[in-house]
């Protein structure tokens, strides 16, 4: 496609179609493979992917909250959906929907058991959810007893998996904890089997656990990260696409003189004669004020640059002095020349939270379908 003309969020379908090749190399022909596509699938568009990855064959979606799951269903997908935090008040609608809940403590296992009744349920699909460490959300093993009694005492759900979350499986210093997480796993796995008379399938690596513990696969895994380009380790991510690149153009370029300032608070003061360029984005698009002050930069004409001055709202500022450049010109923000974890690591935070906290009023853009 030509170039861009606005603020765009370039999100490359075959990219991402290449990464869902990847993982499912890296795992058996029988696992299943579930997609994270929760937040706007990692700040994209959770239709566009979703609709994608249905496309390829993904056995299953994973979304965050029940209005997420909404707006898949009315967009048309048919895959199984888990809803990784449902919200009691919204149970009707996991029912209307045909989603699957993750139940993870005695109130909200009591509040969907009520619910499905109300609605005339039989052996509604649930997934249980336990804690192993994560110390987030879960039922704990203690309290496998009183599931198996909830399960035995209703028949409008049926528990079709158990699953956990690993809290470093990125981490090689900490592969003594993630494996005490997976054997508590399957210790918690075997005694659900035996209390309830049947066995679940079972779910716990994350794209860090695809990667570093494929003896742990189980029924089924989940990727959400790796499906958007990112593993974690260099190594990986060499042979990942990243599928966002955030595009923007010059919007005007000002020639100052030495001492004259730029932006709020006068953060930045030239120190000599200088060329600055603003562009049409900023804090409310999801590019934080700790991007400004000379600590990050952005590619113009395949030459980094730095972000100068107080990131505004909806502007950033840009130091061009040695750049042959004009209103109009495209700059990359992320993509390709400058990784989302590399313009993220420079405000000490990771691409997780520079991706989902890409604005939705900026415009996305599919290319690569």
């Amino acid at each position: 496609m030509g170039k861009v003309q606005e603020t765009v969020l370039e999100i490359d379908l075959s990219a991402l179609a290449h990464n869902y090749r990847l993982l499912r190399g890296r795992i058996r022909e029988k696992t299943k493979l579930l997609a994270v596509v929760k937040a706007f699938a990692y700040g994209s568009d959770a239709v566009k992917v979703a609709q994608k990855l249905e496309a390829l064959g993904v056995d299953y979606l994973a979304v965050a909250y029940v209005s997420e799951g909404v707006v898949l269903r009315d967009a048309g997908i048919r895959t199984p959906i888990l809803v990784l935090h449902p919200q009691i008040a919204n149970f009707d609608k996991i029912i209307e929907k045909c989603l699957e809940p993750s139940l993870y403590s005695e109130r909200v296992l009591k509040a969907f058991l009520a619910t499905a009744e109300k609605h005339g349920q039989k052996q509604y699909p649930i997934h249980l959810k336990f804690n192993t460490g994560l110390n987030r959300l879960g039922f704990s093993e203690a309290e496998i007893p009183l599931i198996a009694k909830e399960m035995k005492n209703n028949r409008a759900v049926k528990a079709i998996a158990v699953f956990s979350h690993l809290a470093a499986s990125e981490d090689d210093g900490e592969r003594s904890f993630t494996q005490q997480q997976l054997n508590r796993f399957e210790g918690i796995a075997a005694k659900i089997d035996l209390e309830i008379g049947y066995r679940p399938f079972r779910h716990v690596l994350n794209t860090s656990g695809i990667l570093n513990y494929p003896q742990a696969q189980f029924h089924m895994v989940r990727s959400g990260i790796g499906l958007y380009g990112f593993g974690n380790d260099a190594k990986v991510d060499a042979q990942l696409r990243p599928i966002a690149s955030l595009k923007t153009i010059i919007s005007q370029i000002h020639t100052l003189k030495a001492g004259e300032s730029v932006g709020y608070n006068r953060a930045f003061i030239a120190g000599e004669n200088c060329k600055i360029a603003t562009l049409p984005l900023g804090h409310a698009d999801g590019i934080g004020r700790i991007y400004g002050g000379g600590t990050t930069q952005v590619l113009l004409h395949d030459t980094a640059v730095y972000i100068v001055g107080n990131v505004c709202m909806d502007m950033i500022m840009i130091d061009v002095t040695e750049i042959d450049c004009s209103e109009g010109d495209e700059v990359t923000v992320f993509g390709n020349g400058i990784t989302a974890t590399t313009f993220a690591e420079t405000a000490h935070t990771i691409s997780y939270e520079l991706l989902t906290g890409i604005s939705q009023r900026v415009t996305r853009r599919f290319i690569g379908d």
